[in-house]
């Protein structure tokens, strides 16, 4: 098995802050780049002013464990789902252990939970309550041992949203409409799957070329959908279909050539070959280079804009009309408005229009929208965002509403 030995620096810290040693041992032994993951100031004054005092019992779930031990699989909103009766209320849980766990986002498997109930109020803590009120606990260097690779838990499971990060696009008409395209394909096949070889140009005057240095990996798109506001039928971007990918193997270049006695100049295409197809390709597809592969971290929030007429705006790669539990659906709010990942919305379905039989006049009355599950925003573009349906009661339509859950 492969292991890390590490040593840890001597830390002295008063038992009476609630232990933080489990703080001294994360600060002094984890990675640095797992220990630079975001805190916002707001949830860190959130979390600050939470754990001098914790947080009312009221604001438990019923049946919160009094101890509880990590497992591998486990996520942050399932954790903080099984202490608190709002999950996204996340800088709450982390104050209710600040000074063991000053980074949120280390939450590791194995690691226990202790719930400690007084006088109305409930912390966690990562020590069993009481543990070394004798006085200070002191640390001395030693040798570390653990597995390479043990992560944090990640905040919702990664298979979930894995696939979105790279494969839902949105984009303009004017770039989808200056991208490279495939013009060819060896033997005139019409179809192109991993493996076969394609030729590509790119826009006038933009030559697709070998840059040193560059990235090499281009990714296929088909058929780009406009996506609308389902309040205003306003076109609020184009959601590219993803194929696949391809690698560019030479570039574009012209000739010069003899024919008929008269000297010409001749395109030749760029050479691409497919290394790796979700469908098949076709002469016109488009392509766009890839982008780096996305490192955030989602922080469960409540939204800290306005929602106003924030709506369901389509369910991602679905034929049926509701969407499901663990689904994607688009938005019509982006980052212009202020939208983040990590915002959590409640949805609203819409209430059903039914004829009053009760009023001799039969009058045409709608029944109040009511609140029907979770989303939470995984990705967000210029004016369309991603997100992900945490839970529901009822299938999601298009159009629903979003709005703050608190």
């Amino acid at each position: 098995m492969p292991v890390r030995f590490q040593g840890l620096r001597r830390c002295a810290v008063p038992a009476s802050t609630a232990l933080a040693v489990v703080a001294c041992a994360l600060a002094t032994a984890l990675p640095a780049a797992a220990q630079n993951y975001p805190v916002t100031p707001t949830q860190r004054a959130v979390a600050q002013a939470t754990a001098e005092s914790g947080v009312p019992e009221s604001e438990l779930t019923p049946n919160a464990p009094d101890i509880y031990t990590v497992k591998r699989g486990d996520t942050l909103w399932a954790v903080s789902g099984l202490y608190l009766r709002k999950p996204w209320r996340w800088p709450e849980l982390w104050g209710m252990n600040l000074a063991e766990i000053r980074n949120p986002h280390l939450i590791y498997p194995g690691q226990q939970l202790y719930l400690e109930r007084s006088g109305g109020r409930a912390r966690l803590r990562t020590s069993p309550p009481g543990y070394g009120d004798a006085g200070t606990v002191r640390m001395e260097p030693r040798t570390r041992i653990d597995r390479v690779g043990e992560n944090p838990l990640p905040t919702l499971r990664p298979s979930a949203i894995e696939p979105f990060l790279a494969e839902p696009l949105v984009i303009d008409a004017p770039t989808l409409g200056g991208a490279p395209r495939l013009v060819g394909t060896q033997e005139d096949r019409v179809m192109l799957a991993r493996g076969d070889r394609a030729y590509a140009r790119g826009p006038s005057g933009q030559p697709m070329a070998v840059v040193p240095g560059q990235s090499r990996n281009w990714r296929v798109f088909r058929d780009a959908v406009p996506l609308r506001d389902p309040s205003t039928g306003e076109i609020l971007g184009f959601e590219a279909q993803y194929l696949g990918r391809a690698e560019l193997v030479r570039g574009e270049t012209v000739e010069n050539s003899l024919r008929d006695g008269k000297e010409l100049q001749e395109v030749v295409p760029a050479t691409v070959d497919i290394t790796a197809t979700k469908e098949e390709m076709r002469v016109g597809d488009r392509l766009l280079p890839e982008p780096p592969t996305p490192t955030t971290v989602y922080v469960p929030r409540a939204p800290t804009v306005a929602l106003n007429g924030a709506r369901v705006a389509s369910i991602y790669g679905s034929a049926v009309l509701d969407a499901a539990q663990n689904q994607v659906v688009t938005i019509n709010r982006g980052t212009r408005d202020g939208i983040e990942p990590g915002f959590v919305m409640a949805i609203l379905s819409e209430g059903d229009r039914i004829i009053d039989k009760t009023d001799p006049q039969r009058a045409r009355i709608k029944l109040p929208d009511e609140r029907n599950g979770l989303l939470m925003v995984f990705r967000s573009f210029d004016r369309v965002s991603y997100g992900l349906i945490l839970s529901i009661r009822t299938g999601v339509k298009v159009g629903d509403r979003l709005v703050s859950p608190e």
